[in-house]
């Protein structure tokens, strides 16, 4: 790795991206000054800063959670060109460029945090992560969790679609209210 984080490819690349978003924010309307301009600007500002805060942590465990901010910060930087583009504000090409370097930022970030984890041969190496590419980290959902996973934990018989024994068949909905 080298002597600062500055030498960081993926740092540069985030430097180069917060200038764009600036540049492309700064012909958005005024009404957004507040909205999503500041937010898409502090987004993309975060990234940088927390990989350079994390490469200055004393732990590799701090820096890899570092890392992670920065690219949940460039996730939410991603969100927010989605939707400037939605609303009609920037040019599309200017939207296309900042979506695309913040994808790269998104992949190199998720390069860097898998050489920083313990037992991984990069982690060795001395020219640090920056090259490789890295698909970003996508969370599966266990079976256990998914909406259409029956849930162990309740019994049939309190199933919506069992009867209810405490119910009189008289009170049934399958059977008419008798009438006096």
């Amino acid at each position: 790795m080298g002597q600062s984080f500055r030498d960081l490819i993926v740092w540069q690349r985030a430097i180069q991206l917060t200038i764009d978003i600036y540049k492309l924010t700064a012909n958005f309307p005024d009404a957004e000054k507040f909205g999503l301009t500041s937010q898409m600007r502090t987004s993309a500002v975060s990234v940088a800063s927390n990989i350079s805060e994390g490469y200055g942590r004393s732990t590799k465990g701090e820096y890899v959670q570092f890392v992670g901010h920065a690219r949940g910060s460039c996730s939410e930087l991603e969100t927010q060109i989605v939707i400037a583009k939605a609303l009609g504000f920037g040019t599309p090409s200017n939207l296309d460029s900042a979506e695309g370097l913040c994808k790269d930022v998104g992949r190199l970030l998720g390069a860097l945090m898998k050489s920083l984890r313990p037992n991984h041969p990069q982690s060795q190496s001395p020219e640090g992560p920056n090259s490789p590419s890295h698909p970003p980290y996508s969370p599966s959902v266990p079976k256990s969790l998914s909406p259409r996973a029956p849930s162990p934990s309740v019994p049939k018989s309190l199933s919506p679609r069992a009867p209810s024994p405490s119910v009189p068949k008289s009170l049934s909905p399958s059977t008419p209210p008798e009438r006096p």
